[in-house]
């Protein structure tokens, strides 16, 4: 199986049909849930694309050119930018529409709550949390563990945006954290089934050497389930406080605190709601 044939089967079709069902729900009137009105949608999810493709560029880079994986060179058109050929660009193009296309599918269908009460403590817990974790994944890194390479890579690089997207709204995540599941689950199961197939076909190989000694079904690394499950939860995390209303409060907040922090407002004038 050719890299691009993956590509077309295992996330043209799908992106395909979510694009009809889309174009369908516009056509019937169907909207957004109110709680996901800050921003156009399509904008919210191209921007996404593009910071997927600018940040994952450098971090799979890395990958190939020290051996993490690799993929087959009669597979691929042979087109390389760098280590990576064009076909695994494509892939950080499509991944995110196609995650972003199920969420907004998801939001047209389920009700959300409009107004999410302030919880810096849930923010602040949740934002630690993850630091000891990458934290974690950079001892993994220093011991010099080579099965543990992989996993701490995944680790190093996802983490701090993620931790950026918990420090800003990790409550309103909880708040939504049906919707966050269902938006989340679904493409990663999904993705790692297909990534196994392509696995096996030998369209790509993860270095035994550099992973763990752990394969769901016999096939499947799990550092490549935790790959999908890393990269949508950025892409759902990222659209969904992008999108909330709330989101929208929150920044502005925000932004008024920032104002009188930098133009010097006195002690004593009056202090703006918690954020």
């Amino acid at each position: 199986m050719s890299y691009f044939g993956f590509l077309a089967r295992f996330l043209g079709i799908p992106i395909l049909l979510l694009a009809i069902a889309a174009w369908i729900a516009r056509r019937r009137g169907r909207a957004l849930a109110p709680a996901l009105g800050n921003a156009p949608a399509g904008t919210v999810v191209l921007l996404h694309v593009l910071i997927a493709l600018l940040y994952t560029t450098p971090w799979d880079n890395y990958l190939v050119a020290t051996r993490v994986w690799w993929y087959d060179p009669a597979l691929v058109t042979g087109l390389t930018l760098g280590w990576v050929p064009i076909e695994e660009y494509t892939f950080f193009i499509v991944q995110p529409i196609m995650t972003g296309l199920w969420l907004l599918f998801l939001g047209r269908r389920i009700s959300l709550p409009e107004t999410v009460p302030a919880w810096p403590r849930l923010r602040y817990g949740a934002v630690g949390l993850t630091g000891l974790l990458w934290l974690g994944s950079l001892a993994i890194l220093l011991s010099g563990w080579e099965p543990g390479t992989y996993l701490g890579l995944e680790l190093i690089w996802a983490l701090p945006p993620i931790m950026l997207q918990l420090a800003f709204g990790a409550d309103i995540l909880w708040r939504y954290r049906r919707f966050v599941l269902l938006a989340l689950v679904p493409p990663t199961l999904y993705l790692s089934a297909a990534d196994a197939l392509a696995i096996q076909a030998g369209t790509w190989t993860i270095n035994p050497a550099q992973s763990l000694p752990i394969h769901l079904g016999g096939i499947l690394p799990l550092e490549e389930l935790l790959f999908f499950l890393l990269t949508n939860t950025l892409i759902v995390f990222g659209v969904t406080l992008a999108l909330a209303r709330e989101s929208g409060n929150r920044f502005a907040r925000l932004r008024q605190h920032w104002h009188r922090l930098f133009s010097g407002q006195s002690a004593g004038q009056p202090r703006q709601s918690r954020l």
